[in-house]
Formats: C-alpha cells, structure tokens, sequence
C-alpha cells in the first residue's frame, strides 16, 4: 500500500449535511485518528471509506484504485474494498466459535479449508488469543472479544485497518493498557490504520497524525504535539488537554504578545491569531502549565482556594479569583486560603471572542 487518498468528500442525510469537503492522506504504515466531539461526522467519514455509506460527491482512492467517485459514478461495494473492519460493538456471531468468527472473511473469499485453519490460528496466536479458538463470544471478557474482533480484521492482511471507537466498550483500566497494546501491534505490523475516536488522550496515545473534526470539516490536522501544543482554533485548544478559559478585553498589542484585562487584574499571553486592541478575547491555558507561586510576580494572580482533590498521581485545586474559577494541578495537598498563581505567558494563548 502507497497511500489512502479522501478528497472533498461531501456526504448528507436527507437535507441533514455531515461531511462538508473532507480531504486527507493516510500514508503506508501510518496511524491517522479521526478526533471530533458527537455529531462531528467523523464515524459518518469512516464509514464512507470502507462503503458503508455513499457520499454525493469526491473520490476515495488506494493506490491506483478507485473506491468511489462522485464525477464518473464508481462506488465499490464493501467486500471489493478489501478493507479490515474493527466495529465499534465488536459485531460477533454468539453462536459461532472465535475461530470460526475470524474465519468467517477467509471463507467468503473461498480460501482453503486448510489455508483458512493456518491463517486463523496465526492471527490468534498473534494476539494471544490461540488457546480460545473454540469459545463462543459470551465465554470472553470485554477485551478478549476486542482482539478476536482486530484478529478477523487482520486475518486476510488488509492494506489498511479502520477502527470505530475500537476501545469505548472497556472499563477505564483496561481501555489505558488496551490502548498501549493496540498501539504496538499496528506499530509491530506496519499497519496502516485510520480509527474514530472521541477521547483526545487515545487519539495522542495512538496516532501519528489528527484529523480533528468539526461540524463535517476538518477544523485542524498535524501530529498529537501540534494540535496539542500549538492549536490554531479555540475550538482546538479547548478540545485538547484539561484547560482553564479566562473571558478578558484587549488592553495592548505588541506583535504576537497581548495584553489581556479583566476585573482589577491582567496577564500577559502569546495571540494565537490576529488581534486589536479593545476587542473581547479568550485566553486558554492547560491545568499543568499553571503553577502556584509563593507570592507576587509577573503574570499572576491572588485567588482563593477553594479545595484540593487528590487524584492519586496528582492533586487538582480548585480556585476563586473574583468571578473567574481557576482550576490547576499540584504534587502536595493545600490548605485553604489566599494564594498567588502564575500563568506563564508563553502558555497563555489568546483568541478572539468566540461569537
């Protein structure tokens, strides 16, 4: 596999539209996560790519081949795609055994009998699945069902691997390992696999590349450290990271730095894009990047605490400054009272006033 190519895909439902022009690359041996909150069309986007659904307009191409194109009228169906499936709900037969659902594929394409018992027992043992051929799904856990579903999918060793929210239907213990385990069987096999999830800490964890989506356009795309560390939206700082957001004005502009005031207090950030003077901003920093100091300085503020809640690897306080409601993490305990907290301005990122 070359490259799996979307371009300006445009999908509706009735009048309802859900994907406005979507394009993007997955490149072989790449991880690409489709992030967005509900309703964003990244499960619809999916879909879409493994023939689920039938856009109205684009093309959806690997390699040299065409899986739809609005223009001349190609839409292949699902099995001449070729494409591993990993749903979301896991879809197992109850009543056929782990082997023989991971099988089921081999079969439709009339593998032999012999090659199918070969193929399915090396994917299952790839998995540490093997001892459980002859189970049926309801004598599994809720993560051995998982890796049966990702063995039918890799059985037949598709060119790429889409993944729906592979990982929503474990508690939150295992979903942390089964997300490193995921992460370094596609890594280990050179998959090239594009997954929907809702959860930003998966998507970083998982992926080489984030397609954030919003309202059916791709509000930004890059690797987990940009759109982590350097969004060019509100809308994507907000949805990255735990964030404190502070509603201020614009006091004063100097090149990329601004001056950002509010009721008796101000504090010095980097505009993530334009900005004048006088115009309501938004200022977004990440709970870890604000610090509680040990008196007055640049760039802080004299809060309240309100309380300290302990969150095994960390404490998290909660504070009071006027009207705003600060929030930020810590090693120790503290008691409550007055305290100074700093907000560093290089971490301090201003936008405009979201209308």
């Amino acid at each position: 596999m070359d490259k799996l190519s979307v371009d300006n895909l445009f999908l509706s439902y009735g009048s309802n539209p859900i994907l406005k022009g979507v394009s993007f690359e997955l490149k072989a041996g790449e991880v690409v996560c489709l992030l967005g909150a509900s309703g964003s069309g990244k499960t619809t986007l999916l879909r879409a790519v493994a023939g689920l659904e039938q856009p109205s307009e684009g093309r959806i191409q690997l390699d040299n081949q065409v899986f739809f194109d609005g223009a001349s009228g190609v839409d292949l169906p699902v099995e001449q795609r070729s494409l591993g499936l990993v749903f979301q709900s896991y879809a197992l037969w109850p009543h056929r055994t782990v082997a023989d659902n991971v099988g089921y594929g081999l079969k439709l394409r009339r593998v032999s009998r012999a090659e199918q018992k070969q193929r399915v027992q090396d994917a299952l043992d790839q998995l540490g699945l093997g001892h459980l051929a002859a189970r049926y799904p309801y004598q599994l856990s809720g993560g051995q069902q998982q890796r049966v579903a990702i063995a039918r999918a890799l059985v037949y060793n598709p060119p790429v691997i889409l993944l729906d929210e592979p990982l929503s239907n474990l508690d939150a213990k295992l979903r942390e390992e089964a997300r490193a385990w995921l992460r370094e069987l596609i890594v280990s096999l050179g998959l090239s696999a594009l997954c929907v999830t809702h959860d930003q800490t998966e998507a970083m964890a998982m992926s080489d590349r984030i397609l954030l989506l919003r309202n059916g356009r791709i509000e930004q795309e890059g690797t987990p450290a940009e759109l982590y560390g350097a969004p060019r939206s509100l809308y994507t700082a907000e949805f990255m990271g735990s964030n404190n957001r502070i509603d201020a004005r614009v006091a004063a502009v100097d090149g990329e730095r601004v001056t950002l005031a509010g009721d008796g207090w101000q504090l010095q950030a980097v505009a993530r894009e334009a900005m004048q003077e006088g115009q309501a901003a938004q200022a977004v920093i990440r709970l870890e990047r604000v610090q509680v100091a040990d008196g007055p300085g640049a760039n802080r503020l004299q809060a309240d605490l309100v309380t300290s809640m302990y969150l095994g690897d960390r404490w998290e306080y909660l504070f009071h400054c006027g009207a705003l409601r600060l929030r930020a993490f810590g090693n120790v305990p503290r008691a409550a009272g007055r305290h100074w907290i700093e907000f560093p301005a290089s971490d301090c990122w201003a936008f405009a006033q979201a209308n």
